[in-house]
């Protein structure tokens, strides 16, 4: 059923339960897992004039470098195969890009659950994906909080 899911990711420690669930679902069906990094080029602009957006753009895809880093160690710990890639833009756009171009089967993304004014003021990038993706999009509920395995289990286990 799926051959191709994509896994983006925005660096932070809590998308280590959706990484390990896209994994399952890759290993369920011998699928392989496309680890996608955007660095959002719109949600920099406004920086102050004296921030030299090379920098600002360099400091992100390390970012996006060690965090499909570690979407690629889980899933070598599953052996499954990984494709990884840093593009710049808008995250929703770029993600349903990808989606497209790659022929990827599924997406599976975080989502930070806000509501209220920040919802309006920042717009949920999730939606967005789940409005316009030609496929399906499963979404996982994420917090500030890191997800670690439990003691003893493999890290590509999530917790009950």
């Amino acid at each position: 059923m799926y051959h191709r899911i994509l896994v983006p990711t925005d660096g932070s420690e809590s998308m280590r339960g959706v990484v390990a669930h896209a994994i399952e679902l890759a290993t369920v069906h011998g699928a392989e897992i496309h680890g996608l990094y955007v660095v959002d080029t719109g949600r920099y602009a406004t920086l102050p004039v004296e921030t030299t957006w090379d920098g600002v753009t360099e400091m992100l895809r390390e970012e996006g470098e060690q965090s499909l880093e570690s979407i690629e160690r889980m899933a070598a710990d599953a052996d499954i195969p990984v494709e990884t890639a840093i593009v710049e833009g808008g995250p929703s756009n770029e993600i349903v890009e990808y989606a497209r171009e790659h022929d990827c089967d599924t997406i599976v993304m975080g989502t930070h659950g806000r509501g209220g004014i920040d919802r309006l003021l920042l717009g949920s990038v999730a939606e967005r994906v789940v409005r316009t993706s030609p496929v399906p999009v499963v979404t996982m509920p994420v917090s500030d909080v890191p997800l670690e395995p439990p003691e003893g289990e493999p890290q590509t286990r999530l917790p009950n």
